[in-house]
C-alpha cells in the first residue's frame, strides 16, 4: 500500500480531487493519502467530502505540526463537517518531542464518535513506546507510519507487523532552483520494491516535492519543473529536473516556465513517458500558458502519485 504524505496546502489538495475519478478510485486498495492539515479552508473540507464519498480509505492528521492550523478542536469540527456518517478514515497523530499524550486521548475522547481509527506518525524514537501505546487502548491503531530518518533502523520491531508503514523524504532538494541545472536528474526511492521484504504493510514519502514546509511562495529567479519516472531497468523511480535558462533576475516568469516546458516536452517525445500529468503539460505547451507556480507543483504530485500506483 502506498501512503503519501501531503501538507494541506491548497494546490496539493486540489491535486488530490483531480485525482480521484482516474487513479484513485481505481486503485483505491493500494493508496491511502495522509494529509497534514495547514489551514482552515474550503478547499481542505471539499477534498475530505470527495475522499469519503467515494470510499478512498485516508488519514487527517488532528495535531500538525506545521503551518496555522493549530486548534484541534477546529480540526475536528472540519472532519465531522466533511465526513457526515462516513468512516472510511483514520485520524493521524504525530508522536514529536513536545507531545502531550494525556491531552491528545482527552480530545480523542471527546470526538470518539469520529474516531473510527488512528494512524499514528513517529517522527521520533520513544524508548517507553510500548507503554505510551498503551494510553491509546481504547482506540484502534490501524497504521503505525515510522519515520525513518527520525527514529531508528529496528524501531519498527516494536510494532504490530500488520500496521507497520514506513516513511521517508526521497527529494534530493537544492538551496535554490539554479542548482538543478548542474544536478539534470536524482535518485529518488526502491522502497515500492522491497517494503513487504522489510516487514512494512505500506511505504509513504513527501512526493517529488520534499519534507521542508515553507509557509509562503516567492517569485523564483529559475522555474524547476520535478517529473518522477522509473528506470526501465531497475524499476527504481528517479526524478528529472527540467530548469529554465534565463535565471539572472525575477522578470518574466511564465517565459522561464515556458523554457522549462520545452525540455520537458522534448524529453517525454524523446523517451515516451507518459502519466496523467503529462497531457496537461502538453496542452500547456501548445497553448503557451503558464498556469502559475501552485500548478506545477500539484501536477508533479498528480504524476508521483500516478506513476507509484503504476509500479505497485
Amino acid at each position: 500500500m502506498y501512503q503519501p504524505y501531503l501538507r494541506g496546502k491548497q494546490f496539493e489538495l486540489i491535486g488530490i480531487r483531480e485525482l480521484i475519478p482516474n487513479v484513485l478510485f481505481p486503485n483505491k486498495e493500494n493508496v491511502s493519502p495522509i494529509i497534514e492539515p495547514v489551514k482552515d479552508s474550503s478547499t481542505l473540507k471539499n477534498t475530505l467530502k470527495a475522499l469519503v464519498d467515494n470510499d478512498i480509505n485516508f488519514t487527517i492528521i488532528a495535531n500538525p505540526q506545521v503551518g496555522t492550523f493549530t486548534d484541534i478542536d477546529t480540526i475536528f469540527n472540519v472532519i465531522k463537517s466533511s465526513v457526515g456518517d462516513k468512516r472510511n478514515y483514520q485520524v493521524g497523530i504525530i508522536f514529536h518531542s513536545r507531545s502531550n499524550h494525556v491531552k491528545v486521548i482527552e480530545v480523542l475522547q471527546k470526538y470518539a464518535d469520529i474516531v473510527p481509527a488512528l494512524t499514528i506518525i513517529h517522527n521520533l524514537a520513544i524508548d517507553n513506546i510500548t507503554d505510551i501505546l498503551s494510553l491509546y487502548q481504547n482506540f484502534k491503531i490501524k497504521y503505525n507510519v515510522i519515520n525513518l530518518s527520525a527514529t531508528s533502523k529496528r524501531y519498527h520491531r516494536n510494532f504490530d507487523e500488520n500496521t507497520r508503514v514506513e516513511l521517508d523524504d526521497y527529494f534530493n532538494a537544492q538551496a535554490k532552483n539554479s542548482d538543478y541545472l548542474l544536478v539534470d536528474e536524482s535518485s529518488f526511492s526502491e522502497e515500492h520494491l522491497y517494503y513487504k521484504e522489510e516487514g512494512f504493510i505500506g511505504f509513504s514519502d513527501y512526493l517529488s516535492i520534499g519534507e521542508e514546509y515553507s509557509e509562503t511562495g516567492f517569485l523564483p529567479y529559475a522555474v524547476a519543473i520535478h517529473l518522477s519516472y522509473a528506470d526501465v531497468t531497475t524499476k527504481k523511480i528517479r526524478v528529472k529536473h527540467f530548469v529554465s535558462n534565463s535565471n539572472d533576475d525575477q522578470s518574466d516568469i511564465a517565459g522561464k516556465f515556458a523554457e522549462a516546458l520545452d525540455k520537458l516536452i522534448d524529453w517525454c517525445d524523446e523517451t515516451g513517458y507518459n502519466s496523467i500529468a503529462i497531457p496537461i503539460f502538453r496542452e500547456y505547451h501548445q497553448n503557451g500558458h503558464f498556469p502559475g507556480l501552485g500548478t506545477l507543483k500539484k501536477l508533479s504530485l498528480m504524476n508521483h502519485i500516478d506513476l507509484v500506483l503504476k509500479l505497485i
